[in-house]
């Protein structure tokens, strides 16, 4: 099921209606009914796939109770080791079998070899990433000592299913979700407006933006050498647009459909593309997963606070497998080891945490220094996401090489012809001026006349539905 469908617009409500008013007396009884609804909303799409979300909340939960009973630190090591092992080998299976394949023997090809092999049409289990790194973070809490496990199955069950976050994230940790599963809920209806209103905005960027964005980016990136400069920049800007509409979209449907049940998700964006370097974006672009990589892999290999050459492999490390985690392609690997050279010297420079607070705080406009430190900053984001949007490293090339010909200089009026261009300056100046707060619309509007409040979100509302007929899967449902 996917957010910005007729069915989820159907199972939403009635779920909220039962969960508030029916299985409202106990905390054991809303919790069992959380995870019922959050195993038909995961196997409404597969079903088959059920059994596999099934086994990995009983595999991390039984680790995790062996963990901590464990005698010795070999005992805890087996288990977390194990844990890991079967965890890392399913995402393995069902993500890269077919890329590792394909690269050996293309190695072996390379060298004189002609090798037979076998690729495997596998289906890959929608948000398998996402609830994969859901119970590696709760036994690597277990294994470290922030967290004591739960023997409560239902409580645990929960918070590895809970359906807002189950396909597309945020990802979200033990030691900030599993407290509130715990815990008594009751309802708030100043919340419940609150998420729906982040709803809304989640559905604005993700239907009327980013899937109108999509058919510009797409034009040219179906053959990047049949069009000149100025389409292509066009159309990576688009992308940019795109992916960013989609995925934060996303995250504010799942923060604000938790909250109308009574959970606080963790943010997952920040006004990214209001950032002034490439360390300051990645503290704002898909939160959750660059923490999760922060913490359960770049500081244990020391962070930042080793040699300067280990400083150096930790930066990498961390891009590469950030950029493998979205997908079997070289072209991931590509990204993110661009990102990489470009966040090292900040980092070896000690100036990653330069920039920590709001752009032009208490300000309306940034100063001609930000605006220039934004602009530069998206510009490089920009280029990036050409090797994330590609098929090949070679079509990458191609695409800039072409893109940066002479023609994409001009200023070209055509872009202001578009309705996405537009449509995306509305979002943008919409989150500028809420870049204070958790999501764009949280505060727009809310001292103004009521009717002229109510106008604007009946205006949001139609827009959604007329370009409902757009309507596009959520790109990161593909990692």
């Amino acid at each position: 099921m996917i957010f910005n469908s007729l069915s989820f617009a159907i199972f939403l409500p009635v779920v909220f209606l039962l969960y508030w008013f029916v299985f409202n007396k106990s905390l054991k009884i809303q919790n069992f009914f959380l995870i019922i609804c959050s195993y038909f909303f995961y196997g409404y799409w597969d079903w088959r796939f059920v059994f596999l979300l099934a086994f990995s909340t009983i595999l991390d939960f039984f680790s995790g109770l062996q963990i901590a009973k464990a005698s010795t630190k070999i005992k805890k090591k087996f288990w977390l080791i194990l844990s890991i092992g079967i965890n890392l080998g399913f995402l393995g299976f069902f993500k890269y079998y077919n890329f590792f394949i394909e690269s050996f023997a293309e190695l072996l090809t390379n060298i004189g070899f002609t090798p037979n092999y076998y690729t495997l049409r596998i289906i890959l289990p929608v948000g398998i990433s996402f609830y994969t790194f859901h119970g590696l973070s709760y036994v690597f809490d277990i294994y470290n000592g922030r967290i004591k496990p739960t023997h409560n199955w239902n409580n645990y069950a929960l918070f590895v299913s809970f359906f807002p976050l189950l396909v597309a994230g945020p990802i979200e940790r033990a030691t900030h979700l599993l407290p509130q599963v715990e815990k008594e809920r009751t309802f708030d209806y100043s919340k419940a407006v609150d998420g729906f209103r982040q709803i809304l905005w989640g559905l604005f960027k993700k239907i009327v933006v980013a899937d109108s964005c999509a058919q510009l980016a797409n034009i040219a990136f179906a053959n990047p050498t049949q069009y000149q400069g100025s389409t292509l920049a066009l159309s990576v800007i688009m992308f940019a647009i795109q992916i960013y509409g989609d995925f934060s979209g996303y995250s504010d449907i799942a923060l604000g459909t938790a909250r109308l049940l009574g959970f606080e998700l963790l943010q997952n964006f920040h006004f990214p593309y209001f950032s002034r370097d490439i360390a300051e974006f990645w503290r704002r672009w898909h939160i959750s997963l660059t923490t999760w990589f922060r913490d359960y892999l770049y500081i244990p290999l020391g962070g930042s606070r080793v040699s300067k050459v280990k400083v150096v492999r930790n930066t990498f490390i961390i891009f590469l497998v950030s950029g493998f985690w979205h997908g079997a392609n070289w072209t991931f690997i590509a990204w993110g080891t661009f990102h990489a050279v470009l966040f090292l010297p900040l980092i070896l420079l000690e100036k990653n945490r330069k920039y920590t607070n709001i752009v032009a705080e208490g300000k309306i406009l940034p100063s001609i220094k930000e605006l220039f430190q934004m602009l530069v900053t998206f510009l490089l984001v920009v280029v990036g996401w050409v090797f994330f949007r590609v098929n090949s490293i070679e079509q990458a090339f191609v695409y800039l090489g072409r893109m940066i010909q002479w023609d994409t200089l001009k200023v070209s009026y055509s872009i202001f012809m578009h309705k996405e261009f537009w449509l995306a300056l509305v979002m943008l100046i919409v989150e500028w001026f809420g870049r204070n707060d958790r999501f764009g619309l949280e505060k727009l509007g809310i001292k103004w006349n009521p009717i002229l409040r109510y106008t604007m979100y009946y205006a949001i509302l139609l827009l959604i539905f007329l370009f409902m007929g757009k309507k596009q899967i959520f790109i990161y449902f593909q990692f």
